[in-house]
């Protein structure tokens, strides 16, 4: 071979890394060695930790409001107080206890009868709320609460039609349910 002067050919001693704590540290807890059969090994004690969430506070109740009459709405849940609390189409289903799975079906039979309006309510027949329940006074706790509204409407599509499936399939042949 040959090569320019001045340049050795044999490769250079590796250099020595000096090794830190941590990966000394790290080394001796990776390696475990069992020298007699059936030995008890004691676990490796290791620090552990907590997350906490603190949870989001839950909305203040509507106050209740002073009306002078219930001229603008039917005696079904004129005394009830609107629903002011925010939330979405999803949150309401999901703490109503509606399974995920009947979700499509609660959604269509609802964007038609209130278009997903908590305070709906028809001025000719009193029915109120999300499912457009008749009476209001039939849903426990507020009509215009769109989780108490959608819990009723859960027992009465199960009721009535069997499922929210069944109750999706007879809202479509005749539009009411």
């Amino acid at each position: 071979m040959v090569a320019p002067t001045g340049v050795a050919l044999a490769e250079p001693a590796p250099q020595e890394s000096p090794e830190s704590v941590y990966a000394a540290a790290l080394a001796d807890t990776q390696d475990l060695t069992v020298t007699v059969k059936g030995a008890e090994i004691t676990p490796l004690a290791r620090g552990t930790f907590e997350i906490y969430v603190k949870p989001k506070p839950p909305p203040p109740p509507p106050a209740p409001t002073a009306t002078s009459g219930s001229k603008g709405k039917p005696s079904g849940g004129g005394s009830l107080p609107p629903y002011s609390g925010g939330g979405a189409p999803a949150e309401w289903m999901a703490a109503a206890g509606i399974a995920q799975s009947d979700w499509q079906y609660v959604d269509y039979i609802v964007s038609r009868e209130s278009g997903w309006n908590p305070n709906a309510t028809n001025k000719s027949s009193g029915a109120c709320g999300l499912v457009q329940a008749l009476p209001c006074s039939k849903v426990p706790g507020n009509g215009y609460n769109p989780v108490d509204n959608l819990r009723w409407a859960t027992g009465y599509a199960t009721g009535r039609y069997g499922s929210w499936a069944g109750a999706y399939n007879f809202w479509t042949t005749n539009h009411w349910w």
